[in-house]
């Protein structure tokens, strides 16, 4: 088995897929006081990871919360579903969405009418929806990472030449010095993203799931190619330019769930606009034009310059799948000076729907009756009263 795991080691690693003609692994090795990246520096990632998921406990409960009351985040109380076995049996185990032929099977098992059992898991659904409280945390933390990650990556950034004139990334490479401010933006935003990766079960689940699980793996496999192979200044103006809208859209989230319209529609555009300047813009036509035709002038195409590209196109594809989504809720407010909503999250597990749906079940309450299955419901939590 150790020799297996060797030769798979030496296969990954051979010269020829991850340097240019000429060039290799001694290229890296530090000399004369220079300092290289090393693939073994990585690992100082996963203690970091760890401490960004501590510090996001101590943050979303000490400053977090405090703030969400300042500006006035209100929880929707939700009427709580009463017990029945056979009903959470098949929810938990079955579908959270019956179909119309299963829930006449339950009905009959259960003695209640279509109408009850619908509401019924309408309801169960509804308690399982994260709190506005939960989702503004979530939108906080991210709102300060981002924001704080884009200011110290812009301070590193700031007097390198590459910022202005992107040709520079590839002077004199392989052999790029690596500077502490690197080191530092590499191992933050690798901890950071690894962080959601890990925390990803428990996060607020968006329409796009499956779209961040692949960002996020996309974005560590990136970041961690690029330190390996030194291509340490496209990364860091990729991370830039990624940091340089996230922080806009937290922010409207935050003001959406603290129920502040227009302070989260304005910020809403401005992040719209921003998103599409750095992410369909320089982002494709500047960057990516720099990794893509730029480096086949200086050496010949090689297996890393093929995966590097393919990581950055992995990226702009789903850069384009958010940018319509972004695009359609900008359309609705501008045209329609509609509500502005997180289309990913918002319109599928937002608690507007209560009130409207809690109405209806007064309604059928009054027409048909307590749930017949031998439990009362009970309404302790919510002013109205079935």
């Amino acid at each position: 088995m150790a020799w297996m795991l060797s030769g798979v080691s030496e296969w990954f690693w051979q010269e020829r897929l991850w340097f240019p003609k000429g060039l290799g692994w001694d290229d890296l090795r530090d000399r004369d006081g220079r300092v290289y990246a090393k693939a073994q520096d990585l690992w100082v990632a996963l203690p970091i990871a760890l401490v960004f998921l501590i510090i996001r406990q101590i943050f979303e409960r000490t400053v977090a919360t405090p703030l969400a009351s300042l500006l006035g985040v209100k929880e929707t109380v939700r009427l709580k579903v009463p017990h029945n076995p056979t009903l959470d049996s098949y929810y938990c185990n079955v579908s959270k969405n019956p179909t119309q032929t299963s829930i006449a099977s339950l009905c009959q098992q259960t003695g209640c009418s279509g109408r009850q059992v619908q509401r019924w898991f309408r309801r169960r659904r509804n308690q399982d929806r994260p709190s506005l409280l939960k989702k503004f945390n979530e939108a906080s933390w991210r709102f300060t990472f981002y924001l704080l990650a884009f200011i110290a990556g812009l301070a590193a950034l700031i007097d390198k030449p590459w910022l202005y004139d992107l040709k520079e990334m590839w002077q004199d490479f392989p052999v790029l010095t690596l500077l502490p401010s690197q080191y530092w933006y590499y191992m933050i935003e690798l901890g950071f993203y690894s962080a959601l990766l890990f925390s990803v079960a428990s996060d607020v689940k968006r329409k796009d799931f499956k779209e961040q699980i692949v960002h996020h793996v996309a974005t560590i496999l990136l970041i961690s190619f690029s330190w390996c192979v030194n291509y340490i200044r496209a990364g860091t103006l990729i991370m830039l330019v990624h940091d340089s809208s996230d922080y806009f859209l937290e922010s409207a989230k935050m003001f959406n769930y603290a129920g502040w319209r227009n302070a989260c529609n304005y910020i809403f555009i401005v992040f719209a606009a921003i998103f599409i300047i750095t992410r369909l813009v320089i982002f494709p036509f500047w960057i990516i034009y720099c990794t893509w035709v730029y480096p086949v002038t200086i050496y010949e195409p090689f297996f890393g310059y093929y995966f590097f590209n393919g990581l950055l196109m992995t990226l702009q594809c789903l850069h384009i799948f958010w940018a319509v989504l972004i695009i359609r809720i900008a359309i609705r407010f501008l045209t329609h000076n509609e509500k502005v909503d997180d289309e990913r999250s918002d319109r599928d597990e937002t608690d507007e729907s209560e009130e409207g749906e809690e109405e209806e079940d007064t309604k059928e309450m009054k027409k048909n009756g307590p749930v017949q299955n031998g439990h009362t419901v009970h309404n302790n939590n919510h002013s109205k009263t079935e």
